[in-house]
């Protein structure tokens, strides 16, 4: 077994890494994308096939200070309202160019809150939605839903229009932690949201919660990971809190001095993480639990779990396309991101164009570091047969990339006639390991902790 003294000779504590939520990161998009290239990408896709579609809603009623997520403040529904206006004439763009009898295999409402919209822009945007790309054969449609910013009519609304999974952030329970953070939700709120929630018949329920918060223990992390699991989430995705002031101005409200060390985030997850394995959980990839028959852990033991921008999903559409300002696109040829700013994006739809400001068309070995960098992020292996198969490498070339990531970890992982395997023991340096096989200039922008 590793202990701490072998895992801070190797870095743990110390590195800066990526969550490989893609590959290349964000931080590596440039111009060289743009919207004709979006378009052509979109008029692509293979006719009656099934896409994802993620609708991005970057305003909340209040920001919460310890969020790094590009969002504003807004205490009318004016700039909401016209944001929705912009977000249908997108979509009209979209229509144009989407090819006949593509269906969604997931739609995703994230924001910022996107449970701000009024019950009736819910409907329409939904309506909207859904007239130019219907819902496929047992599609999931779920959105991000503030307890805090939610009632009755508008939960009504996001059941009439399909909404069959609800997504809701925790980040601790604890009262200080959340004045702390900025973030004030009780207990009884989230069970009261919940509750509204299963009335309707929305049986699915995934719930984000936080480690590395200030002043956050193992006395107190255990205490709101077992009032969450009162609350019976299906799957629970337990982040590490990214302390970013120089990039999220609003975290210079958090205290640095009251954060927990690394090696203390270590002991904060290792405890959430016994109490969820405890509950019977299964453990999905480097963060995520999920109950024993969620399509995550089904995806998990068949070998089809994925990771893209939301975490981990049993999502196999090949093409996910973003909607609304700084929204992130996924297609086989590349990603594409629009501006980030609401006027700027807003600016371009109104112009009759897609806001495409940046992104990255996939070249070299992009695509095969992409896949053994996930297949290690999602099953902790990359198999070797399937690698040779489906992609242009030698079993040379990448048996020198098993050695060569093996020989930077002290020989800590497994390589076999099977492929690369990193041993649960070592599954804490899991983002490092990914990192090994990762062929860009990571100093061109600050990660989060490895841990």
């Amino acid at each position: 077994m590793i202990v701490k003294p072998q895992l801070a000779k190797l870095g743990l504590f110390d590195a800066k890494v990526p969550r490989y939520t893609s590959y290349p990161t964000a931080p590596h998009f440039s111009n060289d994308v743009g919207a004709d290239l979006f378009g052509d990408w979109i008029s692509g896709i293979k006719p009656g096939s099934a896409i994802s579609l993620y609708i991005h809603v970057p305003f909340c009623r209040r920001l919460c200070w310890f969020c790094a997520c590009r969002t504003q403040g807004t205490q009318t529904d004016n700039p909401v309202i016209a944001y929705v206006d912009v977000l249908k004439a997108e979509l009209d763009l979209l229509a144009a160019r989407l090819p006949k009898g593509v269906v969604l295999s997931r739609l995703h409402w994230g924001g910022g809150t996107p449970t701000l919209l009024n019950a009736q822009l819910m409907r329409e945007l939904a309506q909207y939605i859904l007239g130019i790309v219907p819902m496929g054969p047992d599609a999931e449609f779920s959105v991000e839903i503030d307890p805090n910013e939610i009632d009755e009519d508008r939960l009504d609304a996001l059941a009439e229009a399909g909404m069959n999974r609800a997504s809701i952030g925790v980040q601790d329970f604890d009262d200080e932690i959340q004045k702390t953070i900025g973030r004030i939700q009780s207990y009884d709120t989230t069970r009261d949201a919940i509750d509204m929630i299963r009335e309707r018949g929305i049986t699915s329920l995934n719930a984000d919660i936080l480690f590395g918060l200030p002043h956050q223990t193992k006395a107190r992390m255990t205490e709101s990971v077992q009032k969450l699991l009162s609350l019976s989430p299906d799957r629970v995705a337990l982040y590490g809190y990214a302390h970013v002031p120089w990039m999220a101005k609003r975290q210079q409200m958090i205290p640095s001095d009251a954060l927990p060390t690394p090696e203390q985030r270590l002991e904060l997850f290792d405890t959430a993480r016994r109490l969820f394995l405890w509950d019977n959980y299964a453990e999905i990839g480097i963060d995520h639990f999920a109950i024993q028959d969620d399509g995550l852990t089904r995806a998990l033991h068949a070998g089809r779990l994925k990771r893209n921008f939301q975490g981990y999903t049993d999502d196999q559409a090949d093409v996910l396309i973003g909607v609304g300002a700084s929204s992130i696109s996924r297609f086989p040829q590349g990603f594409a991101q629009n501006a980030s700013a609401t006027s700027a994006h807003a600016k371009a739809v109104r112009d009759g164009q897609f806001s495409t400001a940046r992104g990255h068309l996939f070249k070299g070995q992009d695509i095969l570091r992409a896949r053994l960098i996930e297949a290690l992020m999602c099953d902790f292996k990359i198999n070797s047969a399937e690698i040779l198969r489906d992609h242009d490498i030698s079993a040379a070339a990448l048996n020198d990339m098993y050695h060569s990531a093996n020989a930077a970890f002290d020989g800590l992982l497994r390589i076999t006639e099977d492929g690369l395997f990193i041993p649960p023991e070592a599954r804490a340096l899991t983002r490092m390991i990914a990192r090994s096989f990762d062929a860009y200039d990571l100093s061109k922008a600050g990660h989060s902790s490895a841990i």
